[in-house]
């Protein structure tokens, strides 16, 4: 997810999370001024543990967390009750004012070296954190959570299940704030606040599962074995990071190869300029108009661009490089081609499934194949100057009883509509 970076003021949702953020960091801080801080040595432990997870943090491109040992550590600080057998009194105002300092420390250190402190990302940690808290400490010091489940093996429930409420309240913050940033962008990269939670629900299987996990065996590590337990529980987190990192660099390296490979078209001229890059940017917003999010969007960007790549097998280009006009078996041919050449990228094989499905009736296609058929349908005729994107429009309609998907055409034409992608077969 990302903070919103278009120009002009935050959108309300925003300043609404930012306020609520402010508003709770001032009050924890304050309560823990004027009361002293309890456990100072285990303040200081998970304090450092969060200050160095985002330090440590680099922030890649396509990561959803991208400090999971802060994130971690913080959690574990939240559903701390025990401390080597002895119980805990810090409370859940000195957790949120701990958290808030480590982060600050942090967000001071990186400014000092030229990189990027997140303020939404800090005001969501807080908001989250905060919600953990309330949730386990009040219910842990009067002794109510041990009524419920017992001093025994199943007291881990009481952790686990306030963590599972913790981490859908994160994927609500996350999804608004993700709107917000599409909002941002632009009109036409609008996606529906449904299809962008149930994405952030379903990443919770991933990362969000490993942070969750790490934070509850920490604090269970910690009401045993002391306040030192956290630097050993956390260095498998940490070695997880590392290796996400690095998947993350090379899919970022594909997707540049691919970027390269889809201008080989146009630089060879059998494509139009620009036609692989204004398919996948319009490809794209109607994918979003229908729902699509996170990984499954990323495939159909990916296929956009590569989409024509086959059609470097031909001897001569085609006029305006639309294959619609050559035999069914010849676009076939191109198709399977050019689904060869993708997975030859490491592009993945959902990517060249979408590329070689481009000749098949759209019944026979998957969602993404129908989407880049039609877009680049819709491309090829502005290209053609059949009379502007209304005509281009009307046709793809009068094709829909068997080249194209009616629901994709109409998103197709919601996406024009919102103004955000002006799309022309000119360049």
């Amino acid at each position: 997810m990302r903070a919103p970076s278009g120009i002009g003021p935050p959108a309300p949702v925003v300043l609404a999370v930012r306020g609520a953020a402010l508003l709770l960091a001032l009050v924890a801080l304050a309560h823990t001024l004027v009361h002293g801080i309890a456990e100072p040595g285990l303040a200081l432990v998970f304090g450092l543990l969060v200050a160095a997870g985002e330090l440590v943090r680099r922030g890649a491109a396509g990561e959803r967390e991208p400090a999971p040992l802060a994130a971690a550590g913080a959690l574990a600080y939240a559903l701390l009750g025990d401390s080597a057998g002895r119980p805990t009194t810090h409370g859940a105002l000195q957790v949120i004012a701990v958290v808030v300092a480590a982060q600050a420390l942090a967000a001071v250190a990186r400014r000092a070296c030229g990189r990027r402190a997140d303020a939404d990302r800090a005001a969501r940690r807080t908001l989250t954190v905060g919600f953990a808290a309330v949730c386990f400490q009040p219910l842990y010091a009067s002794g109510q959570a041990e009524r419920w489940f017992g001093d025994g093996p199943w007291f881990p429930l009481f952790p686990l299940t306030v963590l599972a409420l913790t981490a859908l309240c994160d994927a609500v913050l996350a999804a608004l704030l993700a709107r917000s940033a599409a909002r941002a962008e632009g009109p036409g990269a609008l996606p529906p606040y449904g299809s962008l939670l149930v994405d952030e629900v379903r990443a919770l299987a991933g990362t969000g599962t490993a942070i969750g996990a790490t934070g509850v065996v920490t604090a269970l590590g910690v009401a045993v074995a002391g306040p030192w337990a956290p630097v050993v529980l956390c260095g498998p987190l940490l070695l997880t990071q590392v290796s996400a990192r690095r998947y993350t660099a090379v899919r970022t390296t594909c997707g540049q190869t691919m970027a390269s490979l889809a201008r080989a078209t146009e630089i060879a001229g059998y494509t139009p300029p620009g036609h692989a890059r204004r398919v996948a940017a319009l490809a794209t917003a109607v994918g979003r108009e229908l729902g699509l999010t996170g990984p499954r969007l990323t495939v159909l960007e990916h296929a956009a661009l590569m989409h024509d790549i086959g059609q470097l097998s031909l001897l001569d280009p085609v006029a305006g490089g639309a294959t619609a006009r050559l035999p069914a078996a010849e676009q076939r041919r191109i198709a399977l081609l050019g689904g060869a050449v993708v997975r030859r990228t490491g592009a993945g094989p959902e990517v060249a499934a979408v590329v070689e499905q481009q000749a098949d009736p759209y019944r026979e296609q998957l969602l993404a194949a129908r989407i880049v058929r039609t877009v680049n349908a819709y491309d090829d005729l502005c290209g053609e100057s059949v009379g502007g994107p209304l005509r281009a429009l009307e046709q793809l309609r009068l094709g829909t009883g068997h080249d194209h998907q009616p629901q994709v055409v109409e998103a197709l034409g919601r996406a024009l509509a919102r103004g955000g992608l002006t799309q022309s077969g000119a360049g």
